[in-house]
């Protein structure tokens, strides 16, 4: 496991968007979008459908690459961006309470997501970093 440097945790922790590819049966790329935080060395995001696409891909193929984008521009003119690949795996349950920590993060303090009463388990995602790239001081020079 390849640990992250303290700036591209920074970048996670920031609230940009994780930008996840998972394989399909075929092959073929799937990718969405999802909220990412860090639990240790691990990168994780809540699921409260339990049979969403990428999770059926990641329980057949547990390969999966997330970008980020950052703000900050480096030269020459390149906006930052990270590159995380590793292996995922899948938690039933902690969804919801999951959800809720990142919501603060990429909606603001006060919500309540997911906004029901009683949400489901649902299913946590965990990746472990196997390496990462990307423009920005987490690069390799």
């Amino acid at each position: 496991m390849a640990a992250l440097p303290a700036e591209a945790r920074e970048l996670i922790a920031s609230g940009a968007l994780g930008h996840l590819v998972t394989l399909d049966p075929d092959g073929s790329p799937q990718v969405t979008c999802i909220w990412v935080g860090l639990d240790g060395d691990e990168l994780v995001s809540g699921h409260l459908a339990a049979e969403q696409r990428k999770l059926q891909n990641i329980r057949r193929d547990p390969r999966v690459t997330l970008s980020f984008e950052g703000t900050r521009v480096r030269p020459p003119g390149l906006k930052e961006y990270l590159v995380v690949r590793g292996r995922a795996r899948l938690e039933e349950g902690g969804a919801a309470e999951l959800l809720q920590r990142l919501a603060r993060v990429y909606l603001g303090p006060e919500v309540k997501f997911p906004p029901m009463d009683n949400p489901p388990p649902g299913v946590t995602m965990r990746i472990k970093v196997e390496r990462f790239g990307g423009v920005g001081p987490w690069a390799p020079h």
